[in-house]
């Protein structure tokens, strides 16, 4: 193609090839023949499910941490008594409390990524729902984010334990890892993945569950997956 670069070219010809299903670890090879970037590129598999967003029943959402971690770190706060926000702090939050901490993020204060809660905490913490709720911040039962052992919660959190949930149609988004991961760690976290969400299926989908898998790195075209 005239007026195209090398590296154009280049990742033309490969998005061709992405868009044939590939088996996890070849998908992963692909991935890494991509022409460079200046910097390292996060990995993220998205996956459309048959599920109807609509049923509480059919809903997807948790946390996980992958065997070989994200290589990133997160900025997390905790919500929690007086008494444990020095445990709180030690174990890694930027930030711990209770009236203080919420007054701070009622006031439009959001440098973080995950918040952390105590169960004792929720019946306040539930006054942020406009602030923390169309963001995805609002701590949660289900994605391990309300926890009476929140020092644990926090450490695991801040390490790069990371949360999925399905969006409105259908499919879930998360980060496996960074391009410069050797294909074998790749490989074995983006595994890891697929199959929890393969064994969360719910009871009421029936066929056909996961209708299309994918993975791409943050300036390359998608490669597909054969499920």
């Amino acid at each position: 193609m005239p007026g195209l670069t090398r590296k154009q070219q280049a990742t033309i010809e490969l998005a061709a090839k992405g868009k044939e299903p590939h088996s996890i670890p070849d998908a992963v090879k692909l991935l890494k023949t991509f022409p460079p970037s200046k910097f390292d590129q996060t990995v993220e598999v998205a996956i459309h499910l048959s599920i109807d967003p609509r049923q509480a029943e059919q809903q997807l959402r948790g946390a996980v941490s992958m065997p070989n971690g994200v290589g990133k770190s997160a900025k997390v706060i905790c919500f929690c008594s007086s008494d444990k926000v020095d445990a709180a702090k030690a174990a890694g939050a930027i930030e711990a409390g209770a009236d203080d901490l919420i007054k701070k993020i009622d006031g439009g204060w959001l440098d973080f990524e995950v918040a952390i809660a105590s169960p004792d905490m929720m019946r306040d913490v539930s006054k942020l729902g406009r602030a923390l709720g169309p963001k995805g911040l609002m701590p949660s039962p289900k994605a391990g984010t309300v926890t009476p052992d929140i020092e644990t919660a926090i450490a695991e959190f801040a390490a790069g334990k990371v949360e999925y949930r399905n969006d409105d149609g259908g499919n879930i988004h998360c980060v496996v890892g960074k391009l410069s991961f050797s294909e074998e760690d790749l490989t074995q976290n983006l595994e890891f993945f697929v199959n929890l969400i393969s064994k969360a299926r719910p009871a009421a989908v029936k066929g056909e569950y996961i209708k299309n898998c994918v993975v791409s790195a943050t300036m390359t075209p998608s490669v597909k997956i054969a499920i």
